[in-house]
């Protein structure tokens, strides 16, 4: 148990002293990921009438929660593997006694550190802008938010990387995370809240991975009526999906890679 705190503590410090280095880009990709604040100008314009089922109060904090999962659930380790896979540079890693994913979860977590201040201004400046839309989502909320915002950073993670394996076979593994990301982008939330969505189509979506890594955390921090039950239970469904797929293709591949002269 002391050895995996060792490792764990020294994999969070070189990878936080790495991603601090580049404080200019960190604010950058926030800035970059800051299309929730865009939608919340939009859509808290087009409620002012009245008839959409939330109101401009209710759509300026969802999309307040929405900017704050967004910056937590955020993955890249496709693009990672990918170059890794493709240049040859997994071959090392293989022959460290530890699995190599491990680089790429301590390298997401001390960016999430590393991000925080300028995730903390952005808010600040949405409350600013927008001091109304201040609210604190009790003590409740805020655990189980939390909670959910870690599971869908998890899911997100696992599916990616998932699709990260077919680097083994394919050399630009990452135009399956781009055809992903066009039904990530109005299945989860991030446009428009799934109350927008017609009945049938949104009884259809809860049931795949998308509304869990951004609607439903941000729901739960927000307070809009979320069943919690349902929302973890599919969330852990698709979370041991992709796990159990991640490991077939993550053997498979190997074997490719090493067939190939790694």
């Amino acid at each position: 148990m002391s050895q995996i705190y060792q490792t764990t503590r020294v994999f969070l410090r070189v990878y936080y002293a790495y991603m601090v280095e580049y404080r200019a880009e960190l604010l950058l990709w926030v800035l970059a990921n800051s299309l929730p604040l865009i939608m919340l100008g939009a859509w808290t314009e087009a409620a002012q009438d009245g008839q959409l089922s939330l109101s401009p109060l209710e759509l300026a904090r969802y999309f307040i929660a929405v900017f704050l999962v967004r910056q937590f659930t955020i993955v890249w380790v496709i693009w990672e593997f990918e170059k890794e896979v493709v240049e040859g540079r997994l071959s090392p890693r293989l022959l460290q006694p530890i699995d190599p994913v491990w680089h790429h979860v301590a390298g997401h977590l001390a960016e999430r550190l590393a991000r925080l201040p300028f995730t903390a201004a952005l808010v600040g400046l949405c409350f600013l802008l927008y001091p109304q839309a201040l609210w604190w989502p009790g003590f409740s909320r805020l655990i189980l938010g939390g909670l959910a915002t870690a599971l869908a950073f998890i899911l997100r993670f696992i599916l990616q990387y998932t699709f990260a394996m077919f680097a083994f076979w394919i050399e630009r593994a990452t135009a399956l995370e781009q055809l992903w990301l066009l039904f990530y982008l109005f299945l989860s939330g991030l446009i428009a809240p799934l109350d927008f969505f017609p009945e049938a189509v949104r009884e259809i979506v809860l049931w795949t991975p998308f509304p869990y890594m951004i609607y439903f955390p941000a729901s739960l921090l927000m307070g809009l009526p979320t069943n919690l039950g349902h929302g973890f239970l599919i969330m852990g469904a698709w979370c041991l999906l992709g796990l159990v797929l991640n490991r077939w293709l993550w053997r498979r591949g190997l074997k490719h890679y090493s067939g190939m002269g790694a």
